[in-house]
């Protein structure tokens, strides 16, 4: 019997140690090499065997990760060595005099440094004792921190005992428990999807998440951990000669360290290390808001010892800030080129990443209800790097009592044409496109590109100085220029305002399609423009078709039907159309296909899949069959099919109808539904 759980025991630790290394593959190294239904298979063999064997249950078993019963309020825990903050430095002015200080210091002309990224997290220590996590604790008032080692355990990237053969008597690893970026915004997600409140941030998301008295709620709440350091220790193998030595142990120990760590010699190598990663810094996984440079010679770091609260050794070269609050004055209304109306906060000025921040986006009207903002409120602005500004939050309690809730305007603050906003879409636009100042640009680029109007030439430059000297205001005013005109702009000569001038006036003869394509409305792409132009065949019939009678044509749904109507509906848009037929566009028109109001279309609004091969019909037969009687062909299975027309060799497709239980058919039950 003894011998048995003997051998149990030799197993259960050579699953925690596979266990454990693909913990290190997956979240230390970024590269796992188990899939994670085979990782999932083993920890639940685990844990039955714990669980079948009590007596075999480890503090550093990945199974003791999560488990503990909730605190009722966290411990104290005093640093025997203190957990000191760093001095700042804002600019090269002041990195400079902390290089000459620590020069002078040491009686050298040039230092050594190890430079890494300055982690936007929490600081915590991790107290090993022969090889076994033991404690770990919040940085706190850098002499006493509260105790979160149940919490800490829960983050897989910190190793729950040391991966050496003879672990000293005692090791502190000291670093940044942080959130990244892609699990803040994961985290977000699912927060709003149980209608909770979001984080500002990914630091306060990692705060919030780590201060939990029920490790149990940490646990769901992927967190990241990164080494900086070491702390009090009995650890024979650890470097004595230099910092980046020490980070290559800690390394070695499995513990996470950034990536960008470098040694450098001097202050133009640190200003250039500061260039460098800020160059960076939107592209890395985590957030930062500077960087960190040490003395990199442990003997000098204790020759230049401490001043204060803070080591004369290292400093913070901050990043200007990236959050401030100011005031919101008032909210306008700005127009893209596409005609979204998008709100945009007018603010007390502030400086606030480097500059000085008037305006900052709101994004949406679902924006400013779901972050609760008011013209009057006292905000918080976030600017990180060429992003455009945003309006964060609120900070409610200083909300004055005459604040005023923003309303989207129904009409476009430019041009005064109808602002409408389309079902599942977060943003209203407005419905000039062809005569609205804020979209004459984008109208004409689109009018004359290749697969609207054609007229060859006609780019971004060429538009830009016609409509910034008033030239053109609409698409009509191009068919009115001479070669004059044209070659009075600048770097146009004669022969090219000719080749413009030809261009244009070629382009008079198109195609219905073509011209309903370059007309611009919001929804109809060159698909749909033919399918328009091929159903209704003239304009005036487009113009003058209701949402129920563009519904009959095939693929085009309500959403595009009152696209379709709200850009007609605008009277000025119809005079631009006849501005370009009196201008000599033309076109041949047809009687187009009839109506199938009032006709039976018993497959309105059915959706078919075709897989295989079918006996008889051509995939393109079938396909037209469905379409004639109004149902619709899809090229995927989804909870939206109706049928899947099965045929030899199916493949996957036909699985999938399986397992969502739609119906199946085959030739025969095609051909009789289509009677």
């Amino acid at each position: 019997m003894n011998e048995n759980i003997e051998k149990i025991k030799q197993y259960v630790q050579d699953l925690r140690a596979e266990i454990e290394l693909h913990n290190y593959r997956y979240y230390v190294l970024d590269n796992p090499t188990m899939p994670d239904a085979e990782y999932d298979r083993l920890l639940r063999e685990l844990q039955q065997i714990e669980q079948d064997y009590p007596q075999l249950i480890a503090v550093d078993s990945p199974t003791q990760r999560v488990g503990a019963a909730p605190l009722e309020a966290f411990a104290q825990i005093a640093h025997h060595i203190p957990m000191l903050s760093l001095s700042n430095a804002f600019d090269a002015v002041e990195v400079t005099a902390f290089d000459r200080r620590v020069c002078e210091g040491l009686s050298v002309d040039s230092v050594e440094y190890a430079v890494e990224p300055k982690f936007d997290g929490l600081a915590v220590s991790l107290c090993y004792e022969n090889g076994m996590l033991r404690a770990g604790a919040t940085r706190g008032d850098g002499y006493t921190g509260e105790d979160i080692t149940l919490n800490l355990k829960t983050i897989r990237s910190i190793p729950l005992s040391l991966s050496v053969k003879d672990p000293p008597p005692l090791l502190e690893i000291r670093g940044e428990v942080l959130m990244l970026k892609a699990d803040f915004l994961s985290l977000n997600q699912r927060q709003l999807a149980k209608g909770e409140k979001e984080f500002a941030n990914p630091r306060n998301a990692a705060a919030g998440s780590l201060r939990q008295l029920d490790p149990s709620i940490t646990a769901t709440r992927r967190l990241a951990f990164f080494a900086y350091g070491v702390g009090e220790n009995r650890d024979v193998n650890l470097p004595q000669d230099t910092h980046s030595h020490v980070m290559a142990y800690l390394a070695s120990l499995h513990f996470p360290v950034a990536k960008e760590c470098q040694v450098v010699k001097g202050l133009q190598e640190l200003l250039a290390y500061y260039q460098a990663i800020g160059a960076q810094r939107e592209r890395l996984p985590y957030d930062i808001d500077g960087v960190v440079y040490k003395v990199n010679s442990l003997l000098q770091q204790e020759q230049l010892g401490f001043v204060s609260r803070a080591p004369r050794f290292a400093v913070a070269h901050k990043f200007p800030a990236q959050e401030a609050v100011t005031q919101l004055l008032d909210i306008d209304v700005q127009v893209g080129r596409t005609g979204a109306l998008t709100p945009v906060a007018r603010l007390k000025p502030v400086f606030v990443g480097g500059v000085t921040v008037t305006n900052a986006t709101l994004h949406n009207a679902d924006e400013i209800e779901r972050k609760n903002v008011r013209i009057g409120d006292t905000v918080i602005v976030r600017r990180a790097g060429d992003v455009i500004p945003e309006v964060v939050s609120v900070i409610l309690e200083k909300r004055p009592a005459d604040a005023r809730v923003f309303v989207m305007p129904s009409h476009c603050p430019v041009c005064g044409a109808k602002a409408v906003r389309l079902p599942e879409e977060a943003k209203s636009r407005c419905t000039g496109g062809l005569f609205c100042p804020a979209q004459r640009k984008q109208a004409i680029l689109h009018f004359a590109s290749r697969r609207a109007m054609d007229i060859e030439g006609l780019g971004d430059k060429l538009v830009n100085q016609m409509v910034d000297q008033a030239i053109v205001r609409t698409p009509a005013d191009l068919y009115r220029l001479g070669v004059a005109a044209l070659a009075s702009l600048e770097r146009m000569a004669d022969k090219s305002a000719n080749n413009i001038w030809r261009a244009i006036e070629n382009s008079k003869q198109t195609t219905l399609a073509r011209f309903i394509y370059a007309l611009g409305i919001r929804n109809v792409g060159e698909a749909t423009a033919k399918d328009l132009a091929a159903h209704l065949g003239s304009l005036d019939r487009l113009i003058e078709a209701n949402s129920e009678r563009l519904q009959q044509i095939p693929d085009i749904g309500p959403v595009v039907a009152q696209s379709i109507v709200d850009f007609f509906a605008e009277r000025h848009n119809c005079e631009v159309i006849e501005q370009l037929r009196l201008s000599g566009v033309y076109w041949d028109e047809h009687e187009g296909k009839p109506a199938s109001i009032g006709i039976s279309v018993p497959l309105n609004g059915k959706t078919f899949v075709l897989t295989g091969t079918l006996p008889t019909m051509s995939r393109e037969d079938a396909k037209e069959k469905i379409e004639a009687l109004g149902g619709k062909v899809s090229g995927s299975v989804s909870k939206k099919t109706d049928y899947v027309v099965v045929g030899t060799d199916p493949g996957s497709k036909y699985d999938k109808a399986v397992s969502l239980g739609i119906t199946i058919l085959d030739e025969t039950g095609l051909q009789a539904l289509l009677q």
